[in-house]
C-alpha cells in the first residue's frame, strides 16, 4: 500500500481533544458486485494476512479436507488460544494421525490475556499450538495427510503442492492474479491482492453455491463464530450479531466481511494499527444499509484509556462514506 492510496478515515479523542489521525482505505461492494462506496484507492495492493484464511480453507476443502464444522471454523481462525481452541487444534491433528509436534508455525503465547497469564504464571512458555494460526496450520497438515503430500516443515514452502494449490485457487475467488507472495508472521505464504479483490473474495465465499467448498467454509464460520476469534473479539461479535455474515480480521489493520446477498466490505488502516478498524467497519456496514442493531456494541468500540479509565474513543470522520 502506497501513501497515495489512503486518506484520513478516523481520529482519536482524548478527553474531548483530538490526539491522532488515522489514514486508511475502504471499499464497499453492492449486491451486483459493483463498487458502492470507496475511500482511498480500491486498487491499493494490500497483504490481507489472516483475512485470507477463509480462502485458504476453501482450497483445503476442495483438496479433500473433511472436518466437523466447528473444527473447520478453527482452520479459518486467528483464535484466542483459549482451552477450547487448543483442544480443537489437537482434534484436527489427531484426526490426521498427528499431534502438536507436527506444527511448524511460529511459537507464541495465546492472544487472550487471561489464557496467556495463566500459562506464564504456571511456568509455561510459547508454543506453536497456542499461536493464533495453529488452526490454519493444523488444517494444512491434515490436508497434506489426506492428499498423501509431504507433511514435514516443507508444507510452508511456496512450491509445496498444498501452497501451489492455494495460490492457484486465489484468482477464482478474488477475480485477479495475486500480486505477490511473501512469508507471513506464522511462517506460511501470505498473498497480496487489491483491496477490492479482497472484498470480491469474501463475496465469493458468502455467495457460494450449496455444497461447494466455499459454502462449506462459510457455513462453518457462521455456525461457530466463537472459534474464529474468541468470546469478546470484534470478529466473533460481528458474525454473531448479523445473520449470514462472514467476516475475518487480519494483522496490520485489515478487516473484511460479506453477506449472501452480495454486499461486501474490505478495509485497511495504513499504519497497521487496529484501533480505527472496528469503528470503520461499523461505518461501512451502516453505509451499506446492513442492520447492526443486534450486534454487541463492543464489536465497534475502540476506547482510549487514561490511568486505567476510558477517557476517549476513536471516531470515524463524519460523512466519510456518504454517496
Amino acid at each position: 500500500m502506497q501513501a497515495s492510496d489512503v486518506k484520513p478515515v478516523a481520529y482519536s479523542l482524548r478527553n474531548g481533544v483530538q490526539e491522532s489521525w488515522h489514514n486508511g482505505a475502504v471499499v464497499c461492494l453492492e449486491r451486483d458486485g459493483s463498487i458502492s462506496f470507496s475511500v482511498g484507492s480500491p486498487n491499493a495492493i494490500v497483504f490481507p494476512r489472516s483475512s485470507t484464511k477463509p480462502f485458504l480453507a476453501t482450497a483445503m476443502v476442495a483438496a479433500g479436507l473433511k472436518l466437523p464444522a466447528n473444527l473447520l471454523a478453527l482452520v479459518c481462525a486467528s483464535h484466542d488460544g483459549r482451552p477450547e481452541h487448543l483442544q480443537a487444534a489437537r482434534e484436527i491433528l489427531s484426526l490426521a494421525g498427528l499431534d502438536e509436534t507436527a506444527l511448524c508455525n511460529t511459537k507464541d503465547f495465546p492472544l487472550d490475556d487471561d489464557a496467556a497469564r495463566e500459562i506464564m504464571q504456571s511456568g509455561g512458555d510459547k508454543t506453536a499450538l497456542q499461536m493464533n494460526c495453529s488452526g490454519k496450520h493444523s488444517g494444512m497438515l491434515a490436508t497434506c495427510v489426506a492428499c498423501g503430500w509431504d507433511h514435514d516443515s516443507s508444507y510452508l514452502n511456496q512450491d509445496h503442492k498444498l501452497q501451489k494449490l492455494i495460490t492457484a485457487m486465489m484468482p477464482e475467488l478474488i477475480g485477479e492474479e495475486v500480486a505477490n507472495i511473501v512469508v507471513d508472521g506464522c511462517g506460511a505464504p501470505a498473498h497480496a491482492m487489491t483491496l477490492v479483490g479482497l472484498a470480491r473474495g469474501f463475496r465469493s465465499v458468502a455467495m457460494a453455491k450449496a455444497g461447494s467448498p466455499a459454502r462449506v467454509v462459510g457455513e462453518a464460520m457462521q455456525g461457530h463464530p466463537q472459534m474464529v476469534g474468541g468470546p469478546t473479539r470484534d470478529v466473533t461479535l460481528l458474525m454473531s450479531g448479523i445473520s449470514g455474515l462472514i467476516a475475518k480480521d487480519g494483522a496490520e489493520g485489515v478487516y473484511a466481511a460479506a453477506l449472501p446477498d452480495g454486499r461486501a466490505i474490505a478495509l485497511k488502516i495504513a499504519d497497521g494499527a487496529n484501533r480505527a478498524r472496528p469503528p470503520l467497519m461499523r461505518a461501512a456496514l451502516v453505509a451499506m444499509g446492513v442492520d447492526i442493531s443486534h450486534v454487541d456494541p463492543r464489536a465497534f468500540e475502540s476506547p482510549i484509556f487514561g490511568h486505567g479509565q476510558i477517557v476517549g474513543e476513536v471516531r470515524v470522520i463524519d460523512n466519510l462514506l456518504s454517496s
